[in-house]
């Protein structure tokens, strides 16, 4: 059995490095509902983030998701990462979920947001959250996380902080324009702890400093495609 899990997650792996861009998310979320297992969605975590933290998201539904169910969902996180892709300072990433279905991360560098070490939304990035604001609300059972990350610089403490504080700016204007608190399901900071560059050089550190939101299927709108698809 170690060994199947060994084999499909290699194979997995070289899809994802060979073709596996070219899918769309209808196309993924088929293949994630037919039930691809926890070897694919650890591999493809472990892509996404060094962590693996994305394998942690998802909602908590106790079962399989049918491949039916699995293509409607891929279609709508299809549409919602076009909307997001088209807003300025918006970084879209598809990625496989606890359930092995299509999640979308969508990432602001925090200089679009703030200025330097502040944790103030500035006035050009209130419009490009207003427009991301709309894509959520537009998609109410997708369930949403907002993560702050920083450089290394400075110390420990002081980086946890301004990253939470930037965590709840985002969130809390994102409420302010009408994104139910519901959905949201954890605002967090995660200090310098997931870099996603080099923190040895300017350009390294200044794609650490980032806000970064996670769009994924939540209980409900699981429950619906369920139904859509019977």
């Amino acid at each position: 059995m170690k060994k199947n899990i060994f084999i499909v997650t290699l194979l997995c792996t070289g899809i994802l490095l060979s073709g596996c861009a070219s899918w769309n998310n209808a196309a993924k979320g088929t293949a994630a509902g037919a039930g691809a297992g926890v070897g694919i969605g650890a591999a493809i975590g472990a892509l996404i983030g060094k962590d693996g933290k994305s394998t942690a998201i998802g909602a908590a539904i106790g079962t399989a998701v049918g491949t039916t169910a699995g293509a409607i969902i891929g279609k709508q996180m299809d549409k919602a990462a076009a909307e997001a892709a088209a807003i300025e300072g918006a970084k879209v990433d598809s990625f496989t979920d606890a359930n092995d279905l299509k999640a979308l991360r969508v990432t602001f560098d925090s200089g679009i947001l703030f200025e330097f070490n502040k944790s103030t939304l500035n006035e050009a990035s209130k419009k490009s959250l207003t427009n991301f604001s709309k894509v959520l609300k537009d998609n109410p059972t997708m369930d949403i996380m907002v993560f702050g990350h920083t450089d290394n610089t400075g110390t420990l403490e002081a980086n946890q902080k301004i990253s939470e504080d930037r965590a709840q700016a985002v969130a809390r204007f994102l409420r302010s324009n009408g994104v139910p608190a519901r959905q949201i399901v954890e605002i967090a900071g995660r200090n310098f702890s997931d870099p996603v560059a080099s923190n040895e050089t300017s350009a390294g550190r200044a794609q650490n400093r980032r806000v970064e939101v996670y769009m994924y299927a939540g209980e409900n709108m699981i429950k619906e495609a369920q139904q859509q698809a019977r």
